[in-house]
């Protein structure tokens, strides 16, 4: 086995300033510091949900006014390579597919990693994948070479993604003790609000660098590249780590574990999972919530188009009998529904996780599934009543229900298996996330085609896949309720977590922050203010320009 590196050791290598040991806050450090460090890097990787805002520039990247189609013998493989005609949006949409299944991959296999080498390391290596894919992007699109933009920002982005949306779970729990759903809850927003910048920004990129012969898209990904990078170094450079045993002042662990039977103050090591009966169940759980949730994403605008036609413009005719200028009407309020969403989307990651430090985990995802499939059940009854206010409404809560879910997860997984190793175990519970990425589309898309074929009117075709997402939503209850404390069984020995600890160099790291305690200050305040300008601004900008979207739907 390798030798441990000690604190002093190799002090002047750029690996010894990104180890673990180099990040242990000295004592007086402002734990508040590390929720925007956490919100800088996932405001930057949360841009892969709003990727989309390149599919029509790049559909169009020779033809510029109209695509310049391939013959019907180019497929999908031939796409990769050609560079004599235009993408398809479907071709476009694997890049998408490929971020979500590179997530929750990367995430599962290099969790473990992740713990070990601490947040800093972890950041800055998403860092450079996420930003270094875009890079490789951007010269993908200047040959127009298909493979490049998959391996770019797909694959190498991708690993980015996953390593990026892990890297502060653990350390914010150890930090946030008795206020863990609230402090996963700030940093898996920052995710949901990414493409809320990133994608305003981007359009307005893709304006400026266009020319008569060229849309503007590789140069807005070098540019976005290099602003990303500047702000997740800048968080990765900021995390720091609580020494070993430190808790809040006033906190009493055993206290709060009073409270709540469900959580554990043991460990469970992330190899141990997928033996455990309650990993899969909180597995089933968030994957039922998030293909319900997805599925409604990926459909939310053409549903409302479909179902209500030229009602959203004060007309009485239906979808089908819409002319060009009407149906580009209805489109435009339909991208302020979809902004809607994503407001909802974010601002339920933060809600439903803080609440759930009071409620619980399990007692969070219990509303979220009965009250949930009230919702979807709903959803018919609203669109044959013609009831707009009712069909939004039941869709916004879902959607903050379905970031509630991701945000409260984390905090679920440290109170059933401890948080010494909840960062990697989050790691492989994602793969859950890739599953629903498929499978949520999936039923919705072919639910929706298979209901048209039977020649069902336009505004009819999602009843009944409102009615097999309250069945998803069923099967992820019954597992919620099935889970129970961990048999004791299944947690570390003292010597196996003292080992681990060892081996994510806390027990030297807790040694170097003791010492010297009583000449460390308080952080200053301002440097807190500062912090949380820097990610408060762009995210501020972002809802500012989802709010205006917003007004054109409710106008």
């Amino acid at each position: 086995m390798a030798q441990v590196p000690t604190p002093d050791a190799g002090r002047s290598s750029s690996d010894s300033f990104l180890a673990k040991e180099r990040t242990i806050a000295p004592p007086g450090f402002n734990r508040w510091l590390v929720p925007p460090a956490a919100l800088a890097i996932h405001l930057c990787i949360g841009m892969a949900y709003g990727f989309s805002v390149f599919w029509l520039p790049l559909s169009k990247a020779l033809g510029i006014k109209e695509a310049l189609p391939c013959g019907p013998e180019v497929g999908f493989w031939q796409e990769l390579f050609i560079s004599g005609c235009d993408w398809k949006i479907s071709t476009l949409g694997w890049m998408y597919t490929l971020f979500f299944v590179l997530l929750g991959g990367s995430a599962a296999l290099w969790g473990g990693w992740v713990e070990r080498v601490g947040p800093r390391k972890a950041g800055v290596v998403s860092a450079v994948c996420w930003c270094g894919g875009m890079l490789i992007s951007a010269l993908g699109v200047h040959l127009h070479q298909f493979w490049l933009m998959l391996l770019g920002s797909g694959v190498i982005g991708g690993i980015g993604l996953g390593l990026g949306y892990i890297s502060p779970v653990s350390t914010l729990i150890k930090w946030f003790p008795d206020r863990r759903g609230m402090a996963t809850g700030m940093a898996i927003m920052g995710f949901g609000g990414g493409a809320m910048i990133g994608s305003p920004l981007a359009a307005e990129l893709m304006k400026a660098f266009a020319t008569p012969d060229q849309m503007g898209v590789a140069p807005t990904f070098v540019v976005m590249a290099a602003i990303y990078f500047v702000f997740m170094m800048g968080g990765a450079l900021s995390y720091r780590v609580p020494a070993s045993g430190w808790k809040p002042a006033g906190w009493t662990p055993r206290r709060a574990q009073a409270h709540n039977h469900m959580i554990t103050w043991r460990h469970v090591h992330a190899s141990k999972v997928w033996g455990i009966p309650q990993f899969w169940l909180v597995w089933v759980a968030l994957c039922m919530n998030v293909s319900a949730g997805i599925g409604v994403i990926g459909m939310a605008s053409p549903m409302l188009q479909e179902v209500f036609g030229g009602s959203l413009i004060g007309l009485t005719k239906k979808f089908g009998e819409l002319d060009k200028t009407e149906l580009t009407a209805i489109a435009g309020v339909a991208a302020g529904f979809t902004a809607l969403l994503s407001l909802f989307n974010i601002g339920g990651r933060f809600f439903w996780a803080s609440l759930s430090d009071k409620l619980g985990r399990k007692r969070t995802y219990v509303v979220f599934f009965v009250l949930g499939g009230l919702l979807y059940a709903s959803v018919p009854t609203s669109a044959a009543a013609g009831s707009q206010l009712a069909f939004v409404g039941a869709l916004c809560l879902i959607l903050s229900m379905y970031g509630g879910g991701f945000a409260t997860v984390p905090a679920y997984l440290a109170d059933l298996f401890g948080a010494q190793m909840v960062g990697a175990i989050h790691g492989r519970l994602l793969t859950a996330w890739a599953t629903a990425g498929v499978l949520g589309p999936v039923v919705v898309n072919y639910m929706r085609d298979y209901q048209l074929s039977l020649g069902l009117p336009r505004e009819q075709v999602y009843n009944q896949t409102m009615y097999i997402l309250v069945g998803m939503l069923v099967i992820g209850l019954i597992s919620n309720l099935l889970i129970r404390p961990l048999d004791a069984k299944h947690f570390m020995t003292e010597a196996e977590l003292a080992e681990e600890r060892r081996l994510a160099h806390e027990r030297a790291a807790a040694t170097e922050a003791g010492a010297g305690s009583q000449t460390h200050q308080a952080t200053p305040t301002v440097w807190v203010v500062l912090a949380w300008t820097a990610v408060g601004v762009p995210l501020a900008w972002g809802v500012y320009r989802t709010v205006l979207s917003v007004l054109k739907f409710i106008n």
